[in-house]
């Protein structure tokens, strides 16, 4: 990982964190985006169609990626309204089904000799229950936020790391990955990070799974995207690959669909922002100059630079979990 030339970040306290001071970022510092290609799952709603929008109307060549078709062309056809813009492409995958992520990445990489910025919006939350499993046999909430995600990115690295060397357009330039995780890895994940047998399929893994309960399950997912990340920079930033992870605030989206409704009627109207400012650090991580200075490292709403959980600093973790994310995507 190349060396920082910022002062490392200091701790942003809960209060400010859930109820965040008024952006000194926002979309209209978004640069011409003119001949970047960029790639955002989870585009077809919420802060993932919010971004797509603003990276659209910024000039970016946008893929939408989504599992649902009809609600992918229903969030291009709004955004080509709204922003009088038509570089916008529907990109079918599903994170549950590592089947569905390997055809997304070739269909991208038939289409595409490069790609500048990869978003890894999409998400899923199920609590207070224990959710479905995934098509290969995993907990569905990490295997679509942690480990479907995962294996896009590392399907897509080639194209990443071509990017970045500048071997298409002669010109090399730094190549984002950016994870939208969620402060839930540190506020609901496991007190000891990642507990491994949840991870795993068949009945001991659901005893363990049930033991925990969905909402920890979430936490550990996006403690795994941040771990990820992590790694990430550690692996490929001296190659020109920044890997940054972040938590977008506390914004109204379909996230909350599979929560109580009491629950998710409580959380709206306590501390829920607009998509509008759900998608500022996003892009900022995804566009911005100063970004650049941020591999590896945790940002929290609005675009502020943020000291994560303590798990997340734990390279041995972020190893390990490298290691089971390999081994399982072996083959697929």
């Amino acid at each position: 990982m190349s060396a920082s030339k910022l002062p490392p970040p200091v701790r942003v306290g809960s209060w400010s964190e859930k109820w965040p001071p008024k952006p000194t970022w926002n979309a209209q510092n978004v640069p011409d985006l003119a001949g970047k290609v960029f790639l955002c799952t989870g585009g077809s709603a919420g802060i993932g169609r919010e971004t797509c929008r603003v990276l659209v109307d910024h000039n970016a060549k946008v893929y939408l990626a989504s599992r649902s078709e009809a609600k992918a062309r229903a969030a291009i056809d709004d955004i080509c309204k709204s922003t009088g813009k038509t570089d916008i492409h529907f990109l079918q995958i599903d994170l549950a089904d590592l089947v569905s992520v390997r055809k997304a990445a070739e269909e991208y990489m038939s289409k595409e000799q490069e790609l500048h910025v990869l978003i890894n919006n999409g998400g899923l939350l199920y609590a207070p229950g224990i959710g479905p499993v995934t098509a290969q046999g995993y907990d569905v909430q990490f295997g679509v936020n942690t480990l479907g995600h995962y294996f896009l990115t590392m399907l897509l690295m080639p194209t990443l790391l071509r990017t970045a060397k500048g071997e298409v357009s002669g010109t090399p330039c730094p190549v984002r990955i950016v994870a939208v995780s969620s402060d839930a890895h540190e506020m609901t994940a496991p007190k000891h990070g990642i507990v491994w047998e949840s991870l795993e399929k068949g009945d001991t893994a659901l005893r363990a799974r049930k033991k925990l309960t969905g909402t920890r399950l979430y936490g550990q997912s996006k403690l795994g995207m941040v771990l990820i990340s992590s790694e990430l920079a550690r692996r490929y930033g001296d190659q020109g690959i920044i890997a940054i992870s972040l938590h977008p605030g506390g914004v109204k989206s379909e996230l909350m669909r599979n929560v109580h409704p009491i629950i998710a009627w409580i959380v709206e109207k306590t501390r829920q922002y607009p998509v509008s400012l759900g998608s500022v650090t996003s892009l900022y991580a995804a566009t911005s100059d100063e970004a650049l200075e941020m591999n590896g490292e945790y940002l929290t709403s609005w675009a502020r630079r943020q000291v994560p959980s303590k798990h997340a600093y734990n390279k041995d973790m972020a190893e390990r979990l490298w290691k089971w994310c390999e081994e399982q995507v072996s083959g697929c």
